[in-house]
């Protein structure tokens, strides 16, 4: 009977040894799964910045081929606003038509960001902006407040 009951033994640690096989070979084929999944992942995450930042930099170099250049529009709107108010300013206290006088036209770096492109580029496109803004303004409210011209303004360009 003893012969009988160590081979039983023997047949126990048998199965247990590839039982402890069978879970650790399915365990380590599902974390292998999981490294894959995170590195498909990671790939998929890293095609698609690509793509995206290919797809931005065709836009805008589209745009920029096309005078549009959007990356700016933050100069203009800025520019304007400030030309407008120097202009009006100096319409109401009398004072020639002259935008360069300004330190905004000057200096045309009011709001910029780094962000935003080449500073002298944003300048450029400030002062462009601010010229216009300041025309605008001279224009529209000058003569008002000290009655002169009879609110009308006469030759104010400077060509």
């Amino acid at each position: 009977m003893k012969p009988n009951y160590s081979s039983k033994k023997i047949g126990g640690y048998l199965l247990a040894l590839f039982l402890i096989l069978g879970f650790t070979t399915i365990a380590s084929t599902r974390v292998q799964a999981q490294y894959r999944d995170r590195d498909d992942r990671y790939q998929r995450d890293r095609d698609y910045q690509r793509d995206r930042d290919y797809r931005r930099d065709r836009d805008r170099d589209r745009d920029y081929r096309n005078g549009r250049n959007y990356n700016y529009e933050a100069a203009r709107q800025q520019g304007y606003s400030y030309g407008m108010n120097v202009g009006a300013a100096d319409a109401q206290r009398g004072q020639s038509y002259n935008p360069q006088r300004s330190h905004y036209w000057k200096d045309a770096s009011a709001g910029y960001n780094g962000s935003y492109g080449n500073r002298n580029q944003y300048r450029q496109v400030f002062r462009d902006a601010f010229e216009q803004g300041y025309r605008d303004g001279f224009q529209r409210y000058g003569g008002y407040g000290r009655g002169r011209n009879n609110g009308r303004i006469g030759r104010i360009w400077p060509w």
